[in-house]
């Protein structure tokens, strides 16, 4: 796809005048392990772009400004100081938590594009709300919403194949305070029936959950056959497969996203062997994947995050391009120029790192793939991975034709 840029730029060279970009992003505080990630994301895409020409001859110029703690309040003001600081045409995040609404009325009020992946439904619905509005503003992946009928389906197709059979019909859900992990954990409940599974255990934990006691005896009391957490932050799941380790319930356990940070697997060790996580976004394991994760590494370091890194770099280009087909892009309070590139955004459809972009109409957020849409061209894929050995990545097990790895039964459940 890079290919179809350096068409457009016509072999021009990015000598014109810098193009501002912005992203705002946790480079500090909890999150900063993504958050830095995500601005090395969007400098290698930057450079990369450069490298094509740039935007039609003009050069990317990013900025970044400091989100910490992620409250809509300092997202609000970090993407502001973009705006009057240095003049982005473009807003390009990873994610911030927090409303996941609210960034998008910063991109209005300036008619800028803005990409992000925050995975929320919220942004969905504020789109869909007022779409005349907030037509700049794109999620470049699924909403949250999608992780718990896509685990549900996951499972469906595990015992499907014959790769694993339930012990029970129960399933315990455990849950953080905050929208992202709600909205999961809530999709899941609403949808276990018509799976077949009852939900054993509903239960929301403080943050940070360093302490699994009081929630793994409740487990073990009662076993369920599988254990879905949509807490997603790394430390404290490392705690929780290290603490489930010392005495397992014969469940398959689900974690979300967190594990795919390597921190995960520092903490857990030879505990993470066996545990199953998902991400709506990640760079897959094929050959433009493979490609990406060695340019990466060889420009950020062996153990830089580039599932999280992909993020931005996708956006990017994806901004880019249509932006290149529009014949350039808009500085604030350009809305007309800009409507022109968002037109070709939301006809795009882009085969990137993360598989395929193609935004949903009237709400501007990525389709997913196999849950929302069945056609693996024409939808982001809902990866499943596995940590079958903690000293190496991660497998990626469904869906396919992605999968790379065959699923592993995990060490603590027996025949």
């Amino acid at each position: 796809m890079p290919a179809m840029l350096l068409a457009m730029n016509n072999e021009a060279r990015a000598e014109g005048d810098p193009i501002p970009v912005g992203q705002c992003g946790p480079t500090t505080d909890f999150a900063a392990p993504d958050g830095i990630e995500f601005k090395n994301g969007l400098t290698l895409a930057c450079e990369e772009i450069n490298a094509l020409g740039g935007i039609l001859g003009r050069p990317l110029e990013p900025s970044f400004e400091d989100t910490a703690q992620m409250g809509d309040a300092t997202n609000v003001q970090a993407a502001q100081r973009l705006v009057d600081r240095h003049g982005v045409h473009a807003i390009l995040n990873g994610y911030n938590i927090g409303s996941g609404a609210a960034i998008q009325e910063v991109a209005a009020d300036n008619g800028i594009i803005y990409v992000h992946y925050d995975t929320t439904i919220g942004h969905n619905n504020l789109v869909k709300s007022n779409p005349d509005r907030y037509w700049g503003s794109f999620q470049g992946d699924p909403a949250e919403y999608w992780y718990g009928p896509g685990f549900l389906k996951f499972l469906q197709g595990l015992e499907e194949n014959g790769e694993w059979k339930r012990k029970n019909n129960k399933m315990a859900v455990i849950l953080s305070a905050g929208v992202y992990a709600s909205n999961i954990a809530n999709a899941v409940k609403e949808q276990a029936k018509s799976y077949g599974w009852d939900i054993s255990l509903f239960e929301t934990v403080s943050v940070p959950a360093s302490e699994w006691g009081p929630t793994l005896a409740k487990i073990r009391q009662d076993p369920p056959a599988v254990i879905c957490i949509t807490h997603f932050l790394p430390a404290d799941l490392g705690q929780f497969a290290l603490q489930f380790a010392s005495n397992p319930t014969p469940s398959l356990v689900y974690m979300q996203y967190g594990p795919s940070i390597p921190a995960f697997r520092d903490i857990a060790k030879q505990a993470a062997n066996g545990i199953i996580y998902a991400t709506v976004v990640g760079a897959l394991q094929d050959e433009i994947g493979t490609a990406f994760e060695k340019r990466y590494k060889e420009k950020f370091g062996p153990n830089a995050g580039h599932n999280s890194g992909a993020q931005p770099y996708d956006g990017a280009y994806v901004w880019a391009t249509a932006a290149a087909l529009a014949g350039g892009t808009g500085e604030p309070g350009n809305n007309d120029q800009n409507r022109k590139v968002a037109a070709r955004m939301s006809s795009m459809i882009w085969r990137g790192v993360t598989g395929t972009t193609r935004f949903m109409p009237l709400e501007n957020a990525a389709y997913t793939y196999p849950t929302q849409v069945n056609d693996s061209s024409l939808g982001m894929p809902h990866q499943f991975l596995q940590i079958q050995d903690y000293t190496k990545g991660p497998g990626l097990i469904a869906p396919a034709p992605y999968g790379t790895t065959k699923f592993m039964m995990p060490p603590w459940i027996k025949a």
